[in-house]
Protein backbone atom coordinates (compact mmCIF):
# COMPACT_ATOMS: atom_id res chain seq x y z
CA UNK A 1 0.00 0.00 0.00
CA UNK A 2 1.48 3.32 -1.07
CA UNK A 3 -0.84 5.82 0.63
CA UNK A 4 -3.26 5.83 3.56
CA UNK A 5 -5.64 8.81 3.59
CA UNK A 6 -7.10 9.76 6.97
CA UNK A 7 -10.08 12.13 7.16
CA UNK A 8 -11.44 13.25 10.52
CA UNK A 9 -15.05 14.38 10.26
CA UNK A 10 -17.33 16.29 12.60
CA UNK A 11 -20.70 17.39 11.18
CA UNK A 12 -19.42 18.16 7.69
CA UNK A 13 -21.48 15.68 5.68
CA UNK A 14 -21.72 17.87 2.56
CA UNK A 15 -18.01 18.69 2.48
CA UNK A 16 -17.01 15.11 3.25
CA UNK A 17 -18.98 13.79 0.28
CA UNK A 18 -17.26 16.24 -2.06
CA UNK A 19 -13.88 15.38 -0.53
CA UNK A 20 -14.32 11.65 -1.15
CA UNK A 21 -15.63 12.23 -4.68
CA UNK A 22 -12.64 14.38 -5.59
CA UNK A 23 -10.16 11.83 -4.22
CA UNK A 24 -11.67 9.11 -6.43
CA UNK A 25 -11.90 11.37 -9.49
CA UNK A 26 -8.46 12.98 -9.25
CA UNK A 27 -6.28 10.13 -7.98
CA UNK A 28 -5.32 7.58 -10.64
CA UNK A 29 -2.68 4.83 -10.82
CA UNK A 30 -2.00 5.01 -7.10
CA UNK A 31 -2.71 2.27 -4.57
CA UNK A 32 -4.42 3.93 -1.61
CA UNK A 33 -6.87 3.34 1.21
CA UNK A 34 -9.20 5.80 2.91
CA UNK A 35 -10.11 6.03 6.58
CA UNK A 36 -12.91 8.30 7.78
CA UNK A 37 -12.92 8.86 11.53
CA UNK A 38 -16.28 10.31 12.53
CA UNK A 39 -16.24 12.21 15.81
CA UNK A 40 -19.87 11.62 16.81
CA UNK A 41 -21.43 13.70 14.03
CA UNK A 42 -25.15 14.41 14.28
CA UNK A 43 -25.73 15.17 10.59
CA UNK A 44 -25.76 11.62 9.23
CA UNK A 45 -22.17 11.69 7.98
CA UNK A 46 -21.51 8.10 9.05
CA UNK A 47 -24.58 6.72 7.26
CA UNK A 48 -23.66 8.68 4.12
CA UNK A 49 -20.23 7.03 4.08
CA UNK A 50 -21.63 3.55 4.75
CA UNK A 51 -24.24 3.83 1.98
CA UNK A 52 -22.14 5.54 -0.71
CA UNK A 53 -18.52 4.56 -0.06
CA UNK A 54 -18.36 0.92 1.12
CA UNK A 55 -14.64 0.80 0.37
CA UNK A 56 -13.92 3.48 2.99
CA UNK A 57 -12.79 2.20 6.38
CA UNK A 58 -15.13 3.99 8.77
CA UNK A 59 -14.31 4.49 12.44
CA UNK A 60 -17.28 5.78 14.44
CA UNK A 61 -16.65 7.47 17.78
CA UNK A 62 -19.33 7.96 20.41
CA UNK A 63 -17.96 11.40 21.33
CA UNK A 64 -15.78 14.10 19.80
CA UNK A 65 -12.24 12.95 20.59
CA UNK A 66 -10.53 15.89 18.96
CA UNK A 67 -8.28 16.04 15.90
CA UNK A 68 -5.08 14.42 17.16
CA UNK A 69 -6.66 11.46 18.93
CA UNK A 70 -9.05 10.72 16.05
CA UNK A 71 -6.23 10.79 13.49
CA UNK A 72 -4.16 8.47 15.64
CA UNK A 73 -6.99 5.91 15.66
CA UNK A 74 -6.62 5.53 11.89
CA UNK A 75 -2.83 5.91 11.83
CA UNK A 76 -2.57 2.79 14.04
CA UNK A 77 -4.43 0.80 11.37
CA UNK A 78 -2.88 2.43 8.30
CA UNK A 79 -0.86 0.25 5.96
CA UNK A 80 0.52 2.91 3.64
CA UNK A 81 4.15 3.88 3.15
CA UNK A 82 2.86 7.46 3.44
CA UNK A 83 -0.03 8.76 5.49
CA UNK A 84 -2.06 11.79 4.43
CA UNK A 85 -4.03 13.69 7.04
CA UNK A 86 -6.72 15.41 5.00
CA UNK A 87 -9.45 17.78 6.14
CA UNK A 88 -13.01 16.89 5.18
CA UNK A 89 -13.48 20.39 3.69
CA UNK A 90 -10.92 19.89 0.92
CA UNK A 91 -11.10 19.08 -2.80
CA UNK A 92 -8.14 17.43 -4.54
CA UNK A 93 -7.18 18.99 -7.87
CA UNK A 94 -5.28 17.55 -10.85
CA UNK A 95 -3.83 14.38 -9.31
CA UNK A 96 -2.35 16.36 -6.42
CA UNK A 97 -1.88 13.23 -4.32
CA UNK A 98 0.10 11.50 -7.06
CA UNK A 99 2.39 14.54 -7.24
CA UNK A 100 2.85 14.59 -3.47
CA UNK A 101 3.72 10.89 -3.35
CA UNK A 102 6.25 11.40 -6.15
CA UNK A 103 7.81 14.29 -4.22
CA UNK A 104 8.13 12.10 -1.11
CA UNK A 105 9.68 9.32 -3.20
CA UNK A 106 12.28 11.72 -4.58
CA UNK A 107 13.14 13.41 -1.25
CA UNK A 108 14.03 10.67 1.21
CA UNK A 109 14.76 13.13 4.03
CA UNK A 110 11.30 14.70 3.73
CA UNK A 111 9.34 13.75 6.83
CA UNK A 112 6.30 15.98 6.26
CA UNK A 113 4.99 17.43 3.00
CA UNK A 114 2.40 20.14 2.41
CA UNK A 115 0.88 21.38 -0.84
CA UNK A 116 -0.54 24.65 -2.15
CA UNK A 117 -3.95 25.36 -0.60
CA UNK A 118 -6.50 27.48 -2.43
CA UNK A 119 -9.60 29.25 -1.19
CA UNK A 120 -12.90 28.22 -2.85
CA UNK A 121 -12.58 31.26 -5.16
CA UNK A 122 -9.19 30.04 -6.38
CA UNK A 123 -7.04 32.56 -4.51
CA UNK A 124 -4.01 31.50 -2.51
CA UNK A 125 -4.53 30.34 1.08
CA UNK A 126 -1.15 30.72 2.81
CA UNK A 127 -0.41 27.38 4.46
CA UNK A 128 3.18 27.61 5.72
CA UNK A 129 4.38 29.29 8.89
CA UNK A 130 7.52 29.68 10.90
CA UNK A 131 7.56 28.14 14.35
CA UNK A 132 5.75 30.24 16.97
CA UNK A 133 7.69 32.73 19.09
CA UNK A 134 6.57 34.47 22.25
CA UNK A 135 6.41 37.78 20.38
CA UNK A 136 4.04 36.74 17.59
CA UNK A 137 1.82 34.65 19.88
CA UNK A 138 1.38 37.53 22.36
CA UNK A 139 0.31 39.73 19.46
CA UNK A 140 -2.21 37.10 18.37
CA UNK A 141 -3.55 36.55 21.90
CA UNK A 142 -4.21 40.27 22.28
CA UNK A 143 -5.76 40.46 18.78
CA UNK A 144 -3.30 43.18 17.80
CA UNK A 145 -2.70 41.50 14.45
CA UNK A 146 -6.27 42.43 13.49
CA UNK A 147 -5.56 46.11 14.13
CA UNK A 148 -1.97 46.28 12.90
CA UNK A 149 -1.88 43.96 9.91
CA UNK A 150 1.65 44.84 8.80
CA UNK A 151 3.57 44.06 11.99
CA UNK A 152 6.98 42.55 11.21
CA UNK A 153 6.56 39.70 13.72
CA UNK A 154 3.22 38.67 12.20
CA UNK A 155 4.47 38.93 8.63
CA UNK A 156 7.39 36.70 9.57
CA UNK A 157 5.25 34.15 11.46
CA UNK A 158 2.71 33.79 8.62
CA UNK A 159 5.50 33.94 5.99
CA UNK A 160 3.76 36.81 4.20
CA UNK A 161 7.10 37.73 2.63
CA UNK A 162 6.81 34.68 0.35
CA UNK A 163 4.38 33.90 -2.47
CA UNK A 164 4.12 30.12 -1.97
CA UNK A 165 5.28 29.71 -5.54
CA UNK A 166 8.41 27.57 -5.15
CA UNK A 167 9.26 24.25 -3.56
CA UNK A 168 11.20 24.83 -0.34
CA UNK A 169 11.89 23.63 3.18
CA UNK A 170 9.74 25.30 5.86
CA UNK A 171 9.15 25.02 9.61
CA UNK A 172 5.54 23.87 9.45
CA UNK A 173 2.70 23.27 7.00
CA UNK A 174 -1.03 23.45 7.68
CA UNK A 175 -2.68 20.23 8.80
CA UNK A 176 -5.45 20.46 6.18
CA UNK A 177 -3.36 18.41 3.73
CA UNK A 178 -0.45 16.93 5.65
CA UNK A 179 1.51 14.01 4.18
CA UNK A 180 3.81 12.09 6.54
CA UNK A 181 6.29 9.31 5.97
CA UNK A 182 5.15 6.29 8.03
CA UNK A 183 8.77 5.57 8.93
CA UNK A 184 8.95 9.01 10.56
CA UNK A 185 5.82 8.38 12.63
CA UNK A 186 7.37 5.12 13.85
CA UNK A 187 10.45 7.09 14.90
CA UNK A 188 9.05 10.29 16.46
CA UNK A 189 5.63 9.04 17.56
CA UNK A 190 2.10 9.91 16.53
CA UNK A 191 0.26 13.17 17.08
CA UNK A 192 0.29 14.34 20.69
CA UNK A 193 -3.24 13.61 21.91
CA UNK A 194 -3.01 16.24 24.64
CA UNK A 195 -3.84 18.76 21.90
CA UNK A 196 -7.59 18.62 21.28
CA UNK A 197 -7.36 20.92 18.26
CA UNK A 198 -4.71 23.37 16.99
CA UNK A 199 -0.93 23.16 17.40
CA UNK A 200 -0.85 19.36 17.04
CA UNK A 201 0.66 19.65 13.55
CA UNK A 202 3.04 22.40 14.74
CA UNK A 203 4.22 20.13 17.54
CA UNK A 204 4.61 17.22 15.12
CA UNK A 205 6.65 19.30 12.64
CA UNK A 206 8.84 20.46 15.52
CA UNK A 207 9.55 16.86 16.56
CA UNK A 208 10.18 15.82 12.95
CA UNK A 209 12.80 18.54 12.50
CA UNK A 210 14.37 17.75 15.87
CA UNK A 211 14.77 14.16 14.64
CA UNK A 212 16.75 15.37 11.62
CA UNK A 213 14.05 15.21 8.94
CA UNK A 214 12.74 18.10 6.83
CA UNK A 215 9.32 19.66 6.28
CA UNK A 216 8.72 20.43 2.60
CA UNK A 217 6.21 22.58 0.72
CA UNK A 218 5.43 21.92 -2.95
CA UNK A 219 3.31 24.35 -5.04
CA UNK A 220 2.65 21.99 -7.98
CA UNK A 221 0.05 20.00 -6.02
CA UNK A 222 -3.09 22.06 -5.39
CA UNK A 223 -6.01 21.47 -3.04
CA UNK A 224 -9.07 23.64 -2.44
CA UNK A 225 -9.67 24.18 1.27
CA UNK A 226 -12.94 25.62 2.55
CA UNK A 227 -11.23 26.24 5.92
CA UNK A 228 -12.68 25.63 9.40
CA UNK A 229 -15.91 23.96 8.24
CA UNK A 230 -16.08 21.98 11.47
CA UNK A 231 -14.93 24.56 13.96
CA UNK A 232 -16.97 27.42 12.54
CA UNK A 233 -19.80 25.61 14.33
CA UNK A 234 -18.24 26.45 17.71
CA UNK A 235 -18.80 29.79 19.44
CA UNK A 236 -15.88 32.23 19.47
CA UNK A 237 -15.17 32.01 23.21
CA UNK A 238 -14.89 28.22 23.20
CA UNK A 239 -12.62 28.31 20.15
CA UNK A 240 -10.37 30.80 21.94
CA UNK A 241 -10.19 28.51 24.97
CA UNK A 242 -9.26 25.54 22.81
CA UNK A 243 -6.57 27.54 21.02
CA UNK A 244 -5.18 28.96 24.29
CA UNK A 245 -4.99 25.51 25.85
CA UNK A 246 -3.09 24.18 22.85
CA UNK A 247 -0.77 27.18 22.82
CA UNK A 248 -0.01 26.65 26.51
CA UNK A 249 0.71 22.97 25.87
CA UNK A 250 3.08 23.81 23.02
CA UNK A 251 4.98 26.48 24.97
CA UNK A 252 5.27 24.27 28.03
CA UNK A 253 6.71 21.52 25.86
CA UNK A 254 9.06 23.46 23.58
CA UNK A 255 9.80 26.87 25.16
CA UNK A 256 11.37 28.30 28.33
CA UNK A 257 9.23 28.46 31.46
CA UNK A 258 9.07 32.27 31.49
CA UNK A 259 7.42 32.28 28.05
CA UNK A 260 4.86 29.73 29.22
CA UNK A 261 4.08 31.96 32.21
CA UNK A 262 3.50 34.98 29.93
CA UNK A 263 1.01 32.99 27.87
CA UNK A 264 -0.69 31.88 31.08
CA UNK A 265 -0.98 35.48 32.32
CA UNK A 266 -2.49 36.66 29.03
CA UNK A 267 -4.96 33.74 28.86
CA UNK A 268 -7.88 35.57 30.59
CA UNK A 269 -7.31 38.77 28.59
CA UNK A 270 -7.66 36.87 25.31
CA UNK A 271 -10.87 35.25 26.58
CA UNK A 272 -12.28 38.66 27.46
CA UNK A 273 -11.48 39.98 23.97
CA UNK A 274 -13.07 36.92 22.35
CA UNK A 275 -16.17 37.29 24.51
CA UNK A 276 -16.45 40.93 23.45
CA UNK A 277 -16.23 39.90 19.79
CA UNK A 278 -18.85 37.20 20.35
CA UNK A 279 -21.26 39.66 21.99
CA UNK A 280 -20.80 42.20 19.22
CA UNK A 281 -21.45 39.49 16.62
CA UNK A 282 -24.67 38.44 18.35
CA UNK A 283 -26.08 41.94 18.67
CA UNK A 284 -24.99 43.29 15.31
CA UNK A 285 -28.03 41.89 13.39
CA UNK A 286 -30.39 43.31 16.06
CA UNK A 287 -29.05 46.81 15.48
CA UNK A 288 -29.61 46.44 11.77
CA UNK A 289 -33.20 45.32 12.25
CA UNK A 290 -33.96 48.32 14.48
CA UNK A 291 -32.87 50.70 11.75
CA UNK A 292 -35.30 49.26 9.22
Amino acid sequence: MKLSIVIVNWNTKRQLKWCLNYIHQRTKNLLYEIFVVDNASEDGSDKMVEENYPEVKLIKNSSNLGFARANNQAIKRAGGEYILLLNSDTKILDEALNKMVQCMDENKNCGVLGCKLLNPDGTLQPSCRRFPTIKDQVIILLKLHNLFTNLAAIRSYYMLDWKHDKERKVDQVMGACFMVRKKVIDEVGMLDERYFIWFEEVDFCKRVKMAGYEVFFMPDAEVIHEKAASFNQIMTLKKQMLMNNSMLRYFKKHHPLWEYIIIMILYPFSLFLSLAVQILTIFKPIKKNKSL
